[in-house]
């Protein structure tokens, strides 16, 4: 996994060191196309429920597999803390971590000791984080039912242009599957999560960006 890799998956662009955070992106069966998921205003009570179960969750970690624009696949363990944390730890040999500590969300590189840094809220990402996914904002680019699964697909063209998040959950369970990132050039990454746990306490060191780092580069 290279820090190029990581940077798309984070910012849903091709950043000056490459495409680095992509963490979603399995082809047709990870992120379906706009076109074919119900375009409106807005998603259905069941998608709503299946939103708000997802909101309701403060914390979780698992496992991840991510797969990018060009089939790369990596994976490593994650973190999140509602509203706005996140943590990503890319396995061996991969040197990359990436922290979200709810106002920005950084990229490192643990080996070369050099770091990118974002507003959290310009990031796609922030969508994912937020403390309630309101399916009746102007955010909501499609939802799309089955008996499987629910696509739920989010975007703001005012602040983060053509990309999108498109979040797919387990239409029975309500949990989180998988999620995509797709960029301004239609390139998608996907994140797909595993042996995931609900309600954790984290240190608040999990999340900790350290700024006195990031600002010598």
């Amino acid at each position: 996994m290279t820090k190029k890799t990581a940077n798309s998956l984070l910012t849903g662009t091709i950043s000056r060191r490459g495409f680095a955070f992509g963490l979603v992106g399995l082809g047709a069966a990870a992120a379906l196309p706009l076109s074919a998921i119900a375009q409106g205003a807005g998603g259905s009570a069941a998608a709503q429920k299946i939103a708000d179960h997802f909101s309701s969750v403060k914390t979780m970690m698992g496992e991840f597999v991510q797969f990018g624009p060009r089939g790369e696949q990596t994976g490593g363990k994650f973190f999140i803390e509602r509203p706005g944390k996140l943590r990503f730890n890319f396995e061996d040999p991969s040197p990359i971590r990436v922290i979200a500590d709810g106002a920005n969300v950084v990229i490192g590189n643990m080996k070369l000791k050099t770091w990118d840094l974002y507003p959290l809220s310009k990031t796609p990402l922030s969508l994912l984080l937020a403390e309630r996914i309101d399916l009746s904002d102007q955010m909501v680019r499609g939802v799309r039912e089955e008996p499987d699964l629910t696509t739920i697909v989010l975007g703001n063209r005012t602040v983060f242009g053509d990309s999108t998040i498109t979040m797919m959950f387990d239409s029975s369970t309500y949990e989180l599957r998988q999620w995509t990132i797709t960029d301004a050039q239609n390139k998608d990454t996907t994140v797909m999560i595993y042996n995931v746990k609900n309600g954790v306490a984290f240190d608040d060191r999990v999340f900790r960006i350290p700024y006195d780092e990031v600002r010598k580069i």
